[in-house]
């Protein structure tokens, strides 16, 4: 009992200090904005710790893999389970939002959005997956880049052989090194976690029961389900009740954690924590979540399609038709994969919506506030999906054995 309680004390602690900057966000309202700081101090240290962790995990993991087939089988997988994960989550919302219509009796005044620069397809391609200048990597708004990077290097280390032992020594120190700040940096958490979240609360939440309070009441709890229930369902195909429990042991201090920062990115280092402790192998964990960081946001699938349905509503718009639910899912699955790794995505997403539907320019900012008002949920799902997903494509690899193996 002892040790089970020692095994959820900080995640519990991480918790408590939410709760209570929660709570003083609250009480003092916009006032709670002074502790800012404090949040902005733990969040910049994660960011700082990112970038390099990123290069030495993913490289490190590549050039220490026994061959090129397990790498195409782990990828295979990989994309394999976002799709089928992005599709469950946009139809879980898609059910809630049916029954629930939360855009209808809505009114909110209708602004113009001001004049957007326009980027072709082949221009934000390029962008996304290169970089002009090798300094340009060491940018978070390059993630994509810096990955693509990172597996090339580990598959030049790999390709090499012997003559290259010693720079693949190099990179796994420094992945062992970064992980090991990463801990550090997480004695700061609960003060900077409680500090983030007073502000959070102070600063938005009239946001929460102004105009877009249907679409949290309808995201909010379907998002804590789809966290509970699908997840916990993944956990338990991906590894049996052992895969459950030890899902369970160590996804609350990923989940604390992108609650309080919002952010995918900086929730990577301890969701890399999280998913070595379950007992994912080092080449599947570093290379599925920094990716899954990046390209897989089954919360912004769940969020895409509160968008589209929302919306609808405020325009007094029929939402029903398998024609009308098929396109919604196909641009949940474009929003929350293919386009949450490009640089902007979050706004081509919803510039889809709008040219799809034949929707007015007006209902932009109707559609980019409700993202603003769901997010830290959102990142939840999206960090502690990218965790589940890692633990579905071990089982896929390794076989249905793979945590008593883990074990051993």
């Amino acid at each position: 009992m002892k040790a089970k309680m020692k095994a959820y004390r900080f995640p519990l602690i991480l918790l408590a200090s939410i709760i209570i900057g929660s709570i003083i966000g609250l009480i003092f309202g916009e006032e709670a904005t002074v502790i800012k700081p404090l949040g902005d101090l733990f969040i910049n240290l994660l960011f700082m710790i990112v970038i390099p962790l990123v290069f030495f995990t993913i490289s490190s993991a590549i050039a220490s893999m026994d061959s090129m087939k397990r790498l195409g089988k782990i990828m295979g997988s990989m994309m394999t389970v976002f799709i089928v994960t992005g599709i469950i989550a946009a139809v879980f919302m898609l059910v809630a939002t049916v029954i629930f219509e939360p855009g209808k009796g809505v009114d909110i005044p209708l602004e113009t959005p001001d004049s957007t620069e326009e980027m072709t397809l082949s221009e934000q391609l390029v962008n996304t997956f290169t970089v002009s200048d090798f300094v340009d990597l060491f940018s978070r708004e390059n993630m994509l880049a810096l990955i693509i990077f990172s597996v090339l290097v580990g598959i030049s280390t790999a390709l090499t052989g012997e003559k290259s032992s010693g720079f693949s020594k190099f990179l796994t120190s420094g992945s062992e090194v970064f992980m090991k700040l990463v801990q550090l940096v997480m004695y700061y958490a609960p003060i900077g976690l409680g500090a983030y979240f007073a502000a959070l609360i102070g600063e938005f939440g009239a946001d929460l029961i102004g105009d877009y309070a249907k679409a949290v009441i309808v995201y909010y709890p379907v998002a804590v389900l789809y966290f509970a229930i699908g997840f916990t369902l993944y956990a338990f195909i991906a590894g049996g009740k052992l895969g459950v429990v030890r899902f369970w042991k160590n996804i609350l201090s990923p989940a604390a954690t992108s609650l309080g920062t919002g952010s995918s990115i900086a929730s990577l280092p301890v969701n890399l924590q999280a998913a070595k402790r379950i007992g994912v192998p080092k080449d599947v964990r570093e290379t599925i979540l920094p990716l899954g960081a990046t390209i897989h946001m089954d919360g912004s699938c769940l969020s895409a399609m509160l968008k589209i349905a929302f919306v609808f509503g405020v325009f007094n718009m029929d939402f029903s038709g398998w024609d009308t639910f098929f396109t919604a899912i196909g641009i949940c699955l474009l929003s929350g994969i293919v386009m949450s790794g490009i640089p902007g995505g979050g706004f081509m997403g919803e510039m889809m919506i709008i040219s799809l539907y034949g929707l007015p320019m007006e209902a932009l900012p109707i559609i980019s506030a409700i993202g603003v008002v769901v997010d830290p949920p959102a990142t939840m799902v999206n960090v502690t999906g990218d965790t589940v997903s890692s633990m579905l494509v071990t089982r896929q690899i390794e076989g249905k054995d793979w945590l008593k193996q883990a074990e051993a």
